[in-house]
């Protein structure tokens, strides 16, 4: 089973959630219907960074490392892959 570790924003270098989920599509759904307090509060709505992890102790990790990355640390991993914070919902895999 695949495992995803992914970070949401409410727009470029705002708000942000970091999570894990082993269904990416569904949970970002969840997230916009405000089914966690945080994202509802704070308009957290976009997708802007993912990856995939084979099991589930690996994706835990890199979870609980980003949570405590400085926050510039964090941008700067959205950047790389995606500079503009667009929407990647699309480039989810099924």
């Amino acid at each position: 089973m695949k495992h995803y570790v992914y970070i949401m924003a409410s727009r470029p270098c705002g708000a942000i959630y970091v999570g894990r989920t082993g269904n990416l599509a569904s949970r970002v759904e969840a997230h916009r219907a405000g089914a966690s307090v945080h994202t509802a509060k704070y308009k957290i709505r976009t997708l802007v960074w993912f990856e995939c992890h084979e099991d589930f102790a690996a994706s835990l990790q890199r979870e609980r490392a980003i949570k405590r990355w400085p926050r510039a640390w964090k941008n700067a991993l959205i950047a790389e892959r995606n500079p503009n914070w667009q929407d990647v919902t699309a480039h989810i895999p099924f």
